[in-house]
């Protein structure tokens, strides 16, 4: 439900009222004057600020207003002397949550507090619901193929599932879109999205602190916090599983299976509710077969596994998103609609891909901008592939195809395409097709 700063210079109210919240069950952080306590309050501040009106330096009015240019939603409650109440009141009308007049009594602080932070929650569930509504469509899963069909029907029919997602393919195919896709359409949409990269944790205890929290007596309320937790209620992106460590594979499990995590400096574990996403750019099972990924975990995040296709085995859908990506360039740049070059045409064509939906975006800027392929690096003119090259480029594109039609079923392959089996398998080896990634 958040958090409350509570601000005042008197040490024995502050330490009092503190202990009253704390046994309330509410996580509070004391300061003694504005100054400190500013530099704790960022826009998307998930709480309340409770402030005394009469301190040194700034005093609780001023505070309040330097509060309101940070976020005016943030709810002020203050603590007023007897004379200062008609202050009190100006600043209720002029948006602040409550104010208690000196001496008060420990529920009342604890009710009004309670209160303000039901609303600050409010606030800002419904501004990410508005956000998720407001959000565009995403863009990298247009086409018609039938692997980007069966993605899309995928992804409507887990999104609304509250099990765990592992989601693979390469570089550039738009994963983290995935999992976007999957948060906005379920029912913790308005919950927060938290995302750990997993090739970009440190090693040992500072990957702990940043995951886990830490419970250290001079840790700030955000350090008490690790990244985890952050994703309470929400969605929890492990961007890139494959790429942790074995000792942070370990925890990793406890999290997925138990439900919960440790700080650093603490024997009391806290429990978590997340949905957890996470990517892989590599076949996990694969990868836990040969000793590379931890089997266990592999299977603690297998509920529903789903693969992205890359761009060359979806073909088919270069030409849309390609056009997708160019009326968005156009309007971006403030360019007049945009003629494919024949050079251009060839390249849309022929190119392999290996970046992926984000690789054709940027050669869809490119082209509109007017930079030709060979251009934008300095290396000259893009060459013209020979006619074996482009035939083996169908050769392979038609394979793929035909593979994922019929869901990696050899006979039927064999059978639409007219090959004998050796044959067949030599182009699989020549191409460097692995026929299981199209078995489901």
């Amino acid at each position: 439900m958040g958090s409350v700063i509570f601000v005042d210079d008197d040490a024995l109210i502050r330490t009092a009222n503190v202990q009253a919240l704390q046994l309330a069950g509410i996580d509070v952080t004391a300061f003694e004057g504005a100054q400190a306590a500013l530099r704790q309050i960022p826009p998307d501040f998930n709480g309340v600020i409770v402030s005394d009106i009469r301190m040194p330096h700034i005093d609780g009015l001023q505070f309040f207003q330097m509060i309101k240019e940070i976020d005016p939603a943030i709810p002020v409650i203050l603590i007023t002397g007897h004379g200062d109440v008609p202050m009190a009141v100006a600043a209720l009308k002029d948006g602040a949550h409550d104010f208690l007049a000196k001496p008060f009594a420990g529920d009342h602080l604890i009710a009004s507090v309670q209160r303000a932070l039901e609303r600050r929650q409010l606030e800002l569930d419904n501004r990410r619901l508005r956000a998720m509504v407001e959000a565009p469509v995403d863009s990298a899963f247009i086409g018609q193929t039938p692997a980007i069909v069966r993605l899309r029907e995928a992804i409507d029919q887990v999104a609304g599932a509250d099990v765990d997602v592992l989601i693979e393919g390469e570089t550039g195919v738009g994963k983290e879109l995935v999992a976007m896709m999957l948060h906005r359409q379920s029912a913790r949409r308005g919950q927060p999205f938290v995302t750990i990269n997993g090739g970009a944790l440190p090693p040992g205890t500072s990957a702990d602190r940043q995951l886990f929290g830490d419970e250290s007596a001079d840790a700030g309320r955000d350090a008490r916090r690790g990244q985890i937790e952050r994703a309470h209620r929400g969605t929890l992106f492990v961007d890139e599983i494959d790429r942790l460590d074995a000792e942070q594979q370990t925890k990793m499990l406890r999290v997925i299976e138990e439900r919960e995590v440790l700080p650093v400096g603490s024997v009391i574990p806290r429990q978590v509710d997340l949905r957890i996403v996470a990517t892989s750019r590599q076949d996990l099972q694969r990868a836990s077969q040969t000793g590379a990924f931890r089997e266990d975990l592999f299977y603690a995040i297998n509920i529903v596994r789903l693969r992205i296709p890359p761009l060359r085995e979806r073909r088919n859908d270069i030409p849309l998103l390609y056009a997708h990506f160019v009326d968005e360039a156009c309007t971006q740049l403030r360019r007049p609609a945009h003629s494919l070059s024949d050079r251009d045409r060839r390249y849309l064509l022929e190119h392999d891909w290996p970046g992926n939906v984000r690789e054709l975006r940027s050669f869809a800027f490119q082209s509109v901008l007017g930079l030709s392929h060979g251009d934008t690096n300095g290396a000259g003119a893009e060459p013209v592939a020979t006619l074996p090259e482009r035939v083996g480029q169908f050769e392979a594109m038609a394979i793929r195809s035909t593979l994922e039609e019929c869901n990696g079923s050899v006979p039927e392959a064999l059978k639409r395409l007219g090959l004998p089996r050796k044959t067949f398998y030599d182009k699989l080896h020549r191409h460097n097709i692995a026929i299981e990634e199209f078995r489901r």
